[in-house]
């Protein structure tokens, strides 16, 4: 597994990380035995990343992860937790208080003293643009309460500004092969700028497993049930905003292309990985045989896949079928 340096902090992270968002809420229930052994099976296979919030499961994430650590010792992970989200995600919100308020509970719930890295959980766009926003940040790097932060985005207009910001570690975006427009702009930007990039959504919330059919359903927990549309949050966080059956008809015609042993969410999580800018692909995991599979992606980096003629595809695909209805959105 690749280690790639994370921004400005001196860590190293995996190309491939662990995404948790599933081992809270919102994909249907996990047991936290079953939550653990995802992890387990993760770091077996080099995977030095994780990236929780404080929402996921009201902090459940967040303390199955810092139970599952507390007991590996020198274990050289690195978590990535959010913060932003657990009122309501409007400007005043985003106060010096309530950023110690959150950061104190998160560092509760994984059991250490100073959080690795925390970001903002896509905060409004003026909450990114305010100087005072970054102010409050420096404060909890100094008070030995945070050792870095980062930004999660919506949009790469959010994305930009963010990079801006002299101590901004890394940006989260969700960038994947229905999801091409932090091509143009954001991720260059940030290989300059040196602030790391995490690929969030990096499988278009399993569309891209290449194992989804038009009579696939979801639990009604599951927020591919109640948010494809945007009812709950936005829209683009569910399928990437893809048409479901636009998705499905699209990830066919990438599968198709694919030489055979290499499978679709594999190639992806490699192009993703691959491309200069990007840190780490944040793939979720329910299970252990996803989690084994998602870092074993990581091997297609050291050759035996070509990622440029993979790109051609990508690149085609998106642009008949996809950059109209997506491109201009985020």
């Amino acid at each position: 597994m690749q280690q790639r340096t994370l921004g400005r902090t001196g860590r190293s992270v995996s190309a491939i990380g662990l995404g948790t968002w599933q081992l809270g809420a919102d994909w249907g229930a996990v047991s936290e035995d079953d939550a653990t052994a995802v992890l387990a099976a993760s770091v077996e296979r080099g995977v030095t990343l994780f990236d929780t919030a404080d929402v996921y499961g009201d902090g459940r994430s967040e303390s199955i992860i810092g139970r599952f650590l507390a007991g590996r010792g020198d274990h050289g992970v690195t978590v990535a937790t959010k913060m932003g989200r657990r009122l309501a995600q409007e400007p005043e919100n985003y106060t010096p208080e309530n950023f110690r308020a959150w950061t104190e509970r998160s560092r509760r719930n994984l059991g250490v003293e100073t959080l690795d890295l925390v970001q903002l959980h896509c905060p409004p766009t003026a909450v990114i643009e305010d100087a005072a926003t970054y102010d409050a940040l420096d404060a909890l790097v100094t008070d030995g309460s945070i050792a870095a932060y980062g930004v999660s985005v919506e949009t790469c207009a959010q994305a930009l500004a963010a990079i801006a910001r002299p101590n901004v570690t890394n940006v989260q975006i969700i960038f994947n092969p229905f999801r091409l427009k932090p091509l143009d702009e954001v991720l260059p930007a940030a290989a300059d700028a040196g602030v790391a990039v995490f690929a969030r959504v990096p499988l278009a919330s399993g569309l891209l497993s290449g194992k989804y059919t038009a009579t696939t359903t979801f639990a009604a927990d599951d927020h591919r049930t109640y948010n494809r549309h945007g009812e709950a949050f936005d829209r683009g966080e569910t399928f990437s905003g893809v048409d479901f059956e636009v998705g499905l008809s699209a990830a066919h015609e990438l599968a198709a292309a694919l030489p055979e042993g290499v499978t679709l969410p594999a190639a992806t999580l490699a192009w993703i990985a691959a491309q200069r800018g990007v840190t780490s692909a944040i793939p979720g995991a329910r299970n252990v045989r996803q989690a084994q599979s998602n870092a074993g992606a990581g091997a297609l980096l050291e050759g035996g896949f070509d990622v440029d003629a993979f790109d051609r595809v990508v690149r085609e695909v998106y642009d008949r079928s996809l950059r109209e209805a997506i491109h201009p959105l985020w």
